[in-house]
């Protein structure tokens, strides 16, 4: 009987042993929100009208033409200082990496940032704006499985930006919210990704 026993003991220990070597031998999962994203046109609201959303409840005018079709992309483009807002409200391609506690976001013309979501900050000098010309920064937050990030682009304006994968994991949501120092009102709009 203690043959038995013992026997047990060392079937048990080996299957312990065994799944533990395993474990170690597997790479983590993949957050589902990895991946290479583009943009669902269809589904997407359009950021130029966005944008003239803004400059109305601002109190600007928007030109109208009833003979001409408006240009996509009309407002895209300005001061160096405010590409990232550019890249995240127009640019169709967006490509995501995660590596705890960082991500990778990288987008059309090679353009990339890099935050933390593990609430670290950045420090600053008062030269670093005049020496450096300003650097985009931004921090993210999970709250169940939408990704928070608060931008700080180069202008001194911000960005409220939330990613939620949907479908079983074939599109993603972003939600904008992007308020460039110069502007009177923030520019909200809504772009859903397919996953390629």
């Amino acid at each position: 009987m203690k043959i038995a026993t013992i026997a047990q003991a060392l079937t048990l220990s080996l299957l312990i042993v065994s799944g533990i070597a395993r474990s170690f031998g597997q790479e983590a999962p993949v957050h589902p929100i990895v991946g290479n994203w583009r943009i669902n046109q269809e589904l997407s609201e359009d950021t130029d009208e966005a944008v003239e959303a803004a400059i109305i409840k601002a109190g600007g005018k928007v030109s109208r033409s009833w003979f001409k079709k408006k240009e996509k992309g009309r407002y895209r483009g300005g001061p160096e200082e405010q590409e990232l807002y550019d890249r995240i409200s127009y640019d169709t391609i967006l490509r995501i990496d995660y590596t705890e506690p960082e991500f990778w976001f990288g987008y059309a013309d090679g353009f990339q940032r890099v935050f933390h979501t593990d609430g670290r900050t950045r420090s600053v000098e008062a030269s670093d704006h005049y020496a450096n010309g300003g650097k985009d920064f931004a921090i993210g937050q999970w709250e169940g499985e939408t990704l928070y990030v608060e931008g700080r682009p180069r202008d001194g304006g911000f960005t409220l930006e939330s990613y939620t994968v949907e479908s079983n994991g074939r599109r993603l949501r972003a939600e904008l919210e992007l308020k460039p120092a110069n502007f009177g009102a923030a520019v909200k709009v809504v772009r859903i990704y397919d996953r390629q």
